[in-house]
């Protein structure tokens, strides 16, 4: 098994990791609807972008599925290109997300990001 360079690791410091730092994004978010998908964003004091995963069960009962759309979420967060604003993002998952592949859900996160990253914080 190869091991991933230090670059293409989610470290701790861009997660969101408490029920406070959660519940901090949802008490006053900015939000971003997209198909299948929810982001609610706000700044933080951290300086640095922070990301949370709320992907349900319900929307996608097959943790195969819920897993891939974490992966693909995480992956894109970690290559997305604005770095130093300080946004926490919590991405939410939404009904017709069952029946999208990769290419429909990576085409959503691309968008997503673009639209966060025009914000003005």
């Amino acid at each position: 098994m190869e091991l991933k360079p230090n670059s293409e690791k989610f470290p701790r410091s861009a997660r969101l990791l408490t029920p406070a730092q959660y519940s901090n994004v949802f008490s006053s978010p900015k939000k971003f609807y997209l198909k299948g998908l929810l982001a609610l964003c706000c700044v933080n004091n951290e300086g640095n972008n922070r990301l949370g995963l709320a992907i349900a069960k319900k929307n996608l009962p097959k943790a195969v599925d819920r897993n891939r759309v974490k992966r693909l979420v995480r992956d894109t967060f970690r290559k997305q290109s604005c770095k130093d604003k300080g946004i926490d993002v919590v991405v939410l998952s939404r009904n017709p997300i069952v029946n999208m592949d990769n290419t429909q859900i990576l085409k959503q996160l691309d968008i997503l990001w673009r639209q966060v990253q025009k914000r003005d914080w």
